[in-house]
């Protein structure tokens, strides 16, 4: 059965028109004239047989049948879109785009990623390292990995890591003029601050593990060093500069190495986790599927990973 002629340069026209209830904003988006806009959309609702704006004064609103045309056909353009994306990947070479903060990448993936390439030497990686918010579609990404609280509606979502905070500094400031021997002593030394931003929430503070010790007030939390960058703040602790309240996954190797050590014991969670988020539609793709069971029988064998 053949499907019908749809007049799809007024469907264009009529869904920038709607949101931004304009037909000369709409024709400046589509590098089209305002008559022309005008001219699609008639024909458009002479294809319906039903107005789907109205005037009111200056500005042009939706009628009923527009209100009801305009959500679904904006699903349609999205779900198009989404193909598209997919076909241009396809025809890129099969890389496979992978988008997570750059403290993930830097202090964690980078240090295994041999791991992946051993198993997978057809599979090819472009690594984004980058925190934004991400269209799948739009940003030609495959696969993120995010810190946050772990809802992604409409998305798959597998938790790889959840984190716990806890003091962190390098191993002579125990033993150096001032040492490190119970949590009031932090008063003569200088506190490291980690102030990334994701766009789940600021990255949990020194305040919140005072407050799990109870020692809110014991510590001036005005003064110290301040990062906008886990990575840069992580470093700054290596090299001595002061104590980083650190996040446990950040941490992990420079714990391990010896390059950092935990002062006190106590710890607090951070509340956030990481999480492996994509769309459903990929996860039958080889390089996605490859990605995805590697990486989650790399986290569960650090003793974490499970199905958010």
């Amino acid at each position: 059965m053949s499907r019908p002629l749809l007049p799809l340069s007024g469907f264009r026209a009529f869904e920038a028109a709607a949101r931004h209830l304009s037909f000369a904003r709409a024709a400046d988006e589509l590098r089209v004239t305002p008559a022309a806009i005008s001219h699609q959309v008639r024909t458009l609702e002479d294809y319906l047989g039903v107005p789907l704006f109205r005037r009111s004064g200056r500005r042009v609103l939706l009628t009923e049948a527009g209100q009801i045309l305009l959500p679904d056909l904006r699903r349609s353009f999205d779900l198009m879109e989404a193909a598209m994306g997919q076909v241009k990947r396809l025809a890129a070479g099969g890389i496979l785009t992978v988008s997570m903060s750059p403290s993930f990448a830097a202090k964690w993936l980078m240090p295994r990623i041999e791991h992946f390439r051993t198993r997978h030497p057809d599979i090819d990686l472009r690594i984004d390292a980058d925190v934004r918010l991400v269209n799948f579609s739009a940003n030609e990404v495959d696969i993120v990995i995010r810190y946050g609280p772990g809802s992604y509606p409409g998305l798959k979502s597998v938790l790889l890591f959840e984190e716990e905070l806890f003091p962190v500094c390098s191993p002579r400031l125990l033993s150096g003029a001032v040492p490190l021997r119970s949590i009031t002593d932090l008063r003569q030394h200088t506190l490291l601050h980690d102030e990334t931003i994701n766009f789940a929430g600021p990255i949990p503070s020194w305040r919140v593990w005072l407050q799990t010790v109870g020692l809110e007030q014991a510590v001036d939390l005005n003064r110290g060093l301040r990062f906008n960058s886990s990575v840069t703040a992580t470093q700054a602790a290596v090299d001595g500069h002061g104590v980083l309240l650190g996040r446990s996954l950040i941490v992990a190797d420079d714990l391990s190495a010896g390059r950092l050590v935990r002062p006190f014991a106590e710890s607090c969670p951070a509340g956030f986790g990481y999480y492996l988020v994509y769309p459903p539609q990929v996860a039958s793709r080889a390089n996605v599927h490859a990605f995805v069971d590697w990486i989650i029988e790399e986290a569960a064998g650090e003793g974490n990973g499970g199905e958010g």
